[in-house]
């Protein structure tokens, strides 16, 4: 998951509302959005690879997020990423308790920014700075770097996030995950990877041969506990897949 803007709430009627992309290597075997047949009451995509997920929601309200943090010399972590969310969902630890856990163990991993909540809060945790913090209200977002680094692209995201809060939609999410402008090269971060491969990914929807956006996932949670996720996926060059919509 390389993009997620979001806007938590605590009190509205809609209190958490989360449009996401998972970017990754087409190649890379996954399962799109559906409940998890070994683990009752997730409900995510899932990486066949490894077995864990990059966004999903849970029993209890449960919610967590991934995303990667670039560092192209950073060592290979022993154990996927993506089993930090699938931990939290099917675990019973309070969004406090689990992160302090996995700030104890960050190292195992690859970087990574790791989102968890449920009803009453909403948690966040940074790998190379892997200190729990409780988030507050208002409108958040990620991609490959901390929380809220104004990359060109997570700055338009949030921006059209913002626009929509007085009645989000999971189409109008998802329309905004779909912009494929690419940012300026003066606007462009170093995060080591070179030009070419800093414009590629400088667009909030990423499409080429070998790595893009996978799946787009709008989520919309209310204050009575109901939610509602749609997830699209998608192939090489941006190809369509398929589409499917849960209302919990």
């Amino acid at each position: 998951m390389c993009l997620i803007v979001f806007a938590w709430r605590p009190g509205h009627a809609q209190p958490l509302v989360v449009a996401a992309n998972r970017d990754e290597f087409y190649a890379r075997p996954s399962q799109p959005l559906g409940p998890w047949q070994d683990v009752s009451g997730v409900y995510a995509g899932r990486d066949l690879e490894a077995g864990g997920t990059w966004l999903g929601i849970g029993p209890q309200g449960r919610f967590a997020a991934l995303t990667n943090i670039r560092n192209p010399g950073q060592p290979l972590g022993l154990r996927s990423r993506g089993e930090l969310v699938a931990q939290y969902l099917a675990g019973d630890l309070s969004v406090e308790q689990y992160l302090v856990d996995v700030a104890r163990r960050s190292a195992e991993y690859s970087g990574f920014n790791l989102l968890v909540g449920n009803s009453r809060q909403l948690g966040y945790l940074n790998a190379t700075q892997p200190t729990p913090r409780l988030l507050g209200e208002g409108v958040y977002g990620l991609s490959n770097a901390m929380l809220d680094t104004p990359w060109p692209k997570l700055r338009k995201a949030k921006a059209a996030l913002q626009e929509q809060l007085h009645d989000p939609q999971p189409g109008g999410l998802l329309a905004l995950l779909g912009d494929p402008q690419t940012a300026p090269e003066a606007e462009l971060p170093d995060t080591g990877v070179g030009l070419a491969t800093e414009n590629l990914l400088s667009s909030v929807f990423i499409a080429s041969q070998a790595y893009g956006t996978r799946a787009s996932t709008a989520l919309i949670v209310n204050a009575d506990g109901s939610r509602r996720m749609v997830e699209r996926s998608f192939g090489p060059y941006g190809g369509h897949l398929g589409e499917v919509e849960l209302q919990l």
